[in-house]
């Protein structure tokens, strides 16, 4: 089994067209290190990861702050325990956004609500350094340094 860059599981490499049936394989899905296991009372099985097993593909602004439905349906709240992270693309250069769901297991955050976390981005001060992001259940999670994005303004 597989789960594509862009969120698609396969088997056998045809894609699952059954949501229920994704959903079911994604409630067993564990990571040990840098692999991932759908694991079940009788059995362990490997599966590729190409880049993170879910996608967040919705986002509300709420009091507390951020929650996203990943394409499994569930409701994540960005915040502790809950982190947003943006890694650098060296391909690209350009920022990688993800959102920790559970146990090590991350959704790769989609582009336009990539866009959106900007929209609600601000500048802090972290460490002494000025830093753009985002804040959301009482935590800001830095973007990139806010120097950095003056020379794209």
């Amino acid at each position: 089994m597989r789960i594509a860059a862009d969120g698609t599981w396969f088997y056998q490499k045809t894609p699952i067209g059954r949501p229920a049936l994704v959903k079911l394989f994604a409630s067993v899905l564990k990571r040990e290190g840098d692999k991932y296991f759908l694991v079940t009372p009788v059995e362990k099985v490997g599966i590729v990861v190409e880049d993170a097993p879910f996608l967040a593909v919705e986002m509300k602004v709420e009091k507390g702050g951020l929650a996203f439905r990943t394409n499994v349906d569930d409701w994540v709240a960005a915040g502790p325990g809950h982190a947003l992270r943006f890694d650098l693309d060296a391909a690209t250069g350009g920022l990688k956004p993800y959102l920790h769901v559970r146990r090590g297991l991350w959704a790769k955050v989609t582009r336009a609500l990539f866009y959106d976390l900007v929209e609600l981005g601000e500048e802090r001060a972290l460490d002494g350094k000025a830093m753009f992001g985002v804040a959301s259940g009482a935590e800001f999670f830095a973007m990139a340094e806010a120097s950095a994005l003056k020379e794209f303004a």
